[in-house]
């Protein structure tokens, strides 16, 4: 199994108790999900999310103390889908080759970036808020972590292979992810497939010497 570890976490602020509280959280969260999917970044002001989500932009800042922590409860929504997704695909594959774990992670990633554009305008955002940095940080970490876990625990890669060596893996295919967004709103084919490539490539030269024989047949 691949442990699902929610993180990283968002620098806490008070959990609204109440009902209302709650419900305008999630309404102000779901209001800036949309500006970021239709409009982009620069468009998803906490003014302009106060009026998609019917809030006085006063009211906001009871709940969120600027744009930035709107962005980082946003990130840590979608960083939730794609690790579920990553996760729950993995392990409902039985048997699979290092090509194959390889797609169904960058598969997973690629289409959640597609399907939640606002993920994108957070994962790539030009001068990201430090916050935002380091909720990506973090998270290629503990998804490197995890990763490697999976593929020397199914012999996908040698049991000696340095955690490393996966962490460089999901670093490079998380730039070229970035390269593939800029040139295209719903990333760019050709750079992902390179991405695809260049990650897999990489990785089995670590592959176990029985899985380099099923791989060259």
């Amino acid at each position: 199994m691949v442990e699902i570890s929610l993180t990283p976490q968002v620098p806490a602020r008070p959990a609204p108790v109440q009902r209302r509280g709650i419900e305008r959280v999630k309404a102000i969260l779901d209001a800036a999900e949309v500006l970021l999917d239709e409009q982009g970044y620069e468009a998803a002001t906490l003014s302009a999310i106060g009026e998609r989500a019917g809030i006085p932009t006063a009211s906001i800042y009871h709940y969120f103390p600027d744009r930035y922590r709107v962005d980082a409860e946003l990130l840590q929504r979608y960083i939730r889908e794609v690790e579920e997704s990553t996760t729950t695909a993995l392990n409902q594959a039985e048997e699979l080759t290092l090509r194959e774990a390889c797609d169904i992670v960058i598969d997973a990633y690629i289409a959640c970036f597609r399907r939640r554009p606002g993920m994108a305008a957070l994962w790539f955002a030009a001068g990201r808020s430090p916050m935002l940095v380091e909720m990506a940080r973090a998270y290629d970490e503990s998804a490197a972590e995890r990763l490697w876990r999976f593929l020397t625990r199914r012999d996908l890669i040698g049991a000696d292979t340095p955690q490393l060596v996966v962490q460089l893996a999901v670093e490079a295919g998380d730039r070229l992810f970035d390269v593939a967004f800029r040139r295209s709103a719903t990333g760019d084919g050709a750079t992902i497939d390179e991405a695809r490539r260049l990650v897999t490539a990489y990785l089995e030269t670590y592959a176990t010497p029985a899985r380099q024989r099923a791989g060259k047949n």
